[in-house]
């Protein structure tokens, strides 16, 4: 498994730019919980927190997409640092308004402000234009890439939490800044590992939002995110309604445990076939670890069905990051990422909303049927667009112009 993934390390750079891309895209899952913790603790008000979040949530599904089209345009290192400097001095005009008690609408504003450019897409980028011509090492660079998002999810909120209780209730969201600017910064000097700029012809490019394969992955991306925003929600209802409150953390740790074990493991497998196929029988993967959450029946048997509930996450992200690559030109790749990074981030809103609609009425228990539901939704979906996916794969990529 070492040789394996040292050997992606070969070319000149490619430490460099992955090193200061985990530091960049890091913060993304701080500021979610350090946001709601700051407000909520300095204005002492949950319910403008979470609002906050919300907004800030939609306004990175709306504007990541178009910064990510002008990094296709113009070049990473030329968008993401103006970007990131604007990202920051947002984040930091919404911790001085939170601390010194400015309006509420002030907090809106700079939250929206705050919102940062896609590294893990960049990154992403980047190896799709080294191993361009080698699929199995782009198949294990994906794969460790999905592994490095895992562990951001593992390792943010736990440090956001503790700066925020420990140091201060504004650290979480400065600290986030600062590693944001510092790790994009540093990321967007790695000029030697960038990809060229190019041109598509006028004539034959199509929009991604136009990319009907595109527009299958981001739907079951949609429900994809559906599964984890339900799935914490859940689990953290669950545990209190147990008595065990205090492991909700660790409890979800342990489904990003069992993904980025499982990650790791499939880098190293050698696929065969369609992507697109491939992409269904992930998508199953996930419905059958999903499903046996049902079955939980106290705390034990909740931290073994979380473990399994992830062994199909990052290989099922993972091929459909492969497939992405497939079915979107290299002119427009970040801009295809973002559509399906942002579709996660709002099916996460979605399930949030759905887990605690659910566990309101119908119990804590009930609770668990969800990510299973959402992951058989995801199913359906792909199975219903698998004709348009396999089309996408088969038809040639516009004729694109260096520059």
């Amino acid at each position: 498994m070492l040789a394996s993934y040292r050997r992606l390390f070969t070319p000149k750079g490619t430490v460099a730019f992955t090193v200061t891309g985990f530091l960049s895209r890091l913060p993304l899952s701080m500021y979610g919980v350090s946001t709601v913790i700051m407000i909520a603790t300095l204005r002492d008000s949950y319910l403008l927190a979470g609002t906050v979040a919300a907004v800030d949530m939609a306004a990175t599904v709306v504007l990541v997409p178009r910064i990510s089209r002008l990094i296709d345009r113009y070049g990473q290192a030329r968008v993401a640092v103006p970007a990131v400097v604007i990202s920051s001095i947002g984040s930091v005009a919404l911790v001085l308004c939170a601390h010194h008690d400015a309006p509420d609408w002030t907090l809106f504003a700079t939250s929206v402000l705050s919102t940062a450019p896609n590294t893990g897409g960049m990154v992403r980028a980047r190896w799709a234009h080294i191993y361009r011509d080698d699929k199995q090492s782009l198949h294990t660079a994906n794969s460790f890439e999905q592994v490095l998002d895992e562990v951001c999810f593992i390792v943010g909120p736990i440090l956001a939490v503790a700066l925020c209780t420990s140091l201060s209730p504004t650290a979480g969201v400065l600290t986030a800044a600062a590693l944001t600017l510092v790790g994009t910064g540093l990321f967007a000097a790695q000029r030697g590992t960038e990809p060229p700029l190019e041109t598509p012809d006028e004539d034959t490019a199509v929009s991604p939002w136009r990319n009907e394969g595109l527009q299958v992955i981001v739907s079951t991306f949609l429900f994809t995110g559906t599964i984890f925003g339900s799935l914490e929600v859940v689990t953290v209802a669950y545990t209190e309604h147990l008595g065990h409150e205090s492991a909700a953390g660790v409890v979800l740790a342990l489904q990003s445990v069992g993904s980025a074990i499982a990650g790791l493991l499939f880098g190293l497998v050698t696929l065969r076939g369609e992507t697109s196929r491939h992409f269904l029988l992930g998508l199953a993967g996930m419905t059958v670890c999903m499903l046996p959450l049902v079955l939980a029946d106290g705390m034990l048997s909740l931290i073994g069905l979380m473990f399994v509930a992830g062994m199909a996450s990052s290989p099922t992200m993972i091929i459909s990051m492969s497939l992405l690559q497939e079915i979107v030109p290299s002119s427009q790749i970040n801009e295809g990422m973002a559509m399906t990074t942002t579709a996660l981030l709002g099916g996460i809103a979605l399930g949030s909303a759905t887990g605690g609609w659910t566990i309101d009425r119908l119990g804590p228990e009930a609770g668990h049927w969800l990510p299973g539901a959402a992951a058989g939704l995801a199913l359906i979906v792909a199975l219903a667009g698998f004709p348009r996916l396999r089309s996408a794969v088969a038809r040639p990529e516009p004729v694109a112009q260096q520059s």
